[in-house]
């Protein structure tokens, strides 16, 4: 039997009786990265060192003196979460001790609740300010209660999460500490496939340990992750390396190590980190407003075959198609058309839609930016002024932390409906309201039956136009059972979400 290889975020080594597996905390309780107002905290200092590294000096016989300078920067880190269902346990000997495997005969057990028990894991981080700010994954810190952070020297703080990024899986944290050693940051578009590179990061939670390899690709993608550009390296990066170092020959940082592609969840020589120019941008929004602020141009973007090439007149299988575009976005003021091929962004080369995405997304909202296009052969130029990119807005908090009643569906996010949504739902024009994009595991709505790509036309038999309607009509609900009217699969069809019987 042939196995499919599959992508793991080699995460933290979770203890579940005794068996460590690689996974990531459930998500639930999300600090820092909803708000949208801007943060108190000290900005981010970076020490940037963004020249090529030395490629004309021979292999070294030793990397010693580059570990002793980055790995006191590189830290462990524990997250903790405790568990919300509530287990039940036997209390006193049963009259027969067969009653616990076949079932109880002679009137039931007394039964106590037991204690929920915490969920824990290890991953990684790297420190990359003096006053104490860290970067990791996402996913290792997604859901936790607490963050510890333990350095190289032994000290161990407790850490506050200042905000997470499930798009590019980029979380940055804070310890209470000053004069931190930290580490310099590289160019990682300079980056080349080749380049001698070390992972560094506390695999399996057994203490700081260092890697060795190379530099297998660039531009690597189709991992799962809403923006991706990875460097794949083939030093070893098992679970646990989740948010460690990954840097050059030199000892500057190029990427935050991420997943592994592996048949078994071990390592297999393919492992994937996020470049640093990604994560930089996404640490400094992060430490600045709390959230990730992203351009948003406004078109449905393919990669260019090369069939499609042939078609369009164009020398190379390069660019970014135009699939659609959304009526009055920044592309349709600029008047970009469907079947415009985007060859170069911004005074920038465009690969492919990819890349494209991650330019714009990258893009200060506001900023007028050169866009060239390839039409009938042709090419022109066209200049947009880019918006920010609306975020799926939550219609409630589901992290178990509130007892508000200001809020019906909880657990639910929506999203404005856009031409790619509409296409990749294939909804008819007539079709208006706000689309899911996040259904809490254990909430009433999933109970309910409620789903990502379910579009909400009504609720409580008022009509739903956007997002917006959908967040007004779920505050300050009468009572606690929400009446909608979704769109699914080419049908309408009611639906009942009662919260009454939720803790």
């Amino acid at each position: 039997m042939k196995l499919n290889p599959k992508i793991t975020k080699s995460a933290a080594a979770v203890a579940l009786g005794g068996v460590l597996i690689a996974a990531g905390l459930a998500a639930g309780v999300r600090p820092g990265s909803d708000d949208k107002a801007k943060s108190d905290n000290p900005p981010l200092k970076l020490k940037l060192e963004d020249s090529a590294p030395n490629r004309a000096d021979k292999l070294t016989t030793s990397f010693g003196p580059v570990v002793r300078k980055v790995v006191p920067a590189v830290v462990q880190v524990t997250v903790s979460k405790q568990l919300k269902n509530v287990q039940w346990a036997p209390q006193g000997l049963p009259e027969d001790p067969f009653q616990w495997f076949f079932g109880n005969r002679r009137g039931g057990l007394r039964q106590q609740p037991m204690p929920a028990p915490r969920q824990q894991g290890v991953g990684s981080g790297v420190i990359v300010s003096p006053d104490g700010y860290i970067v990791t994954n996402n996913h290792v810190v997604d859901g936790a209660d607490e963050v510890q952070v333990k350095l190289q020297d032994e000290r161990e703080f407790k850490a506050k999460v200042i905000g997470r990024d499930p798009k590019t899986d980029i979380a940055v944290i804070k310890i209470p500490a000053k004069n931190l050693p930290c580490v310099e940051l590289a160019d990682s578009d300079r980056v080349e496939v080749g380049d001698v590179v070390l992972a560094i990061g506390d695999p399996f939670g057994i203490g700081q340990t260092v890697t060795m390899g190379i530099v297998s690709a660039t531009g690597r993608g189709n991992l799962g992750l809403d923006y991706e550009d990875f460097i794949q390296t083939d030093a070893a990066i098992n679970p646990g390396n989740s948010g460690g170092a990954l840097v050059d020959s030199e000892g500057r940082l190029i990427g935050i190590n991420t997943a592994i592609l592996s048949r078994t969840g071990a390592n297999n020589g393919i492992g994937f980190a996020v470049p640093v120019n990604l994560a930089k941008y996404v640490m400094e929004d992060l430490v600045k407003d709390g959230h990730v602020e992203r351009g948003f141009l406004g078109v449905s973007i393919q990669n260019v075959t090369p069939a499609m090439a042939k078609k369009f007149d164009l020398k190379e299988d390069q660019g970014a198609l135009v699939a659609d575009v959304t009526p009055d976005s920044p592309a349709a003021k600029a008047d970009l058309r469907v079947g415009d091929v985007v060859v170069r962004y911004n005074d920038q080369d465009v690969r492919d839609s990819r890349h494209l995405k991650l330019m714009v997304a990258k893009t200060q909202p506001g900023t007028k930016v050169p866009i060239e296009v390839i039409r009938d052969g042709e090419t022109t130029t066209l200049h947009a002024t880019v918006k920010e990119l609306a975020e799926p807005k939550e219609l409630a908090s589901n992290s178990g932390n509130s007892q508000s009643d200001t809020e019906a569906l909880k657990g639910v996010a929506v999203s404005d409906l856009d031409a790619h949504s509409r296409q990749q739902l294939e909804l008819p024009k007539n079709v208006q309201g706000a689309v899911i994009s996040q259904v809490a595991p254990g909430s009433a709505a999933e109970s309910a039956g409620l789903q990502p790509g379910d579009v909400i036309t009504e609720i409580n038999r008022h009509t739903v136009k956007s997002a917006e309607d959908a967040v007004r009509l779920t505050e300050n609900p009468k009572d606690k059972v929400t009446l909608l009217r979704i769109w699914r699969d080419g049908s309408s069809r009611f639906v009942v979400v009662d919260e009454s019987q939720m803790g």
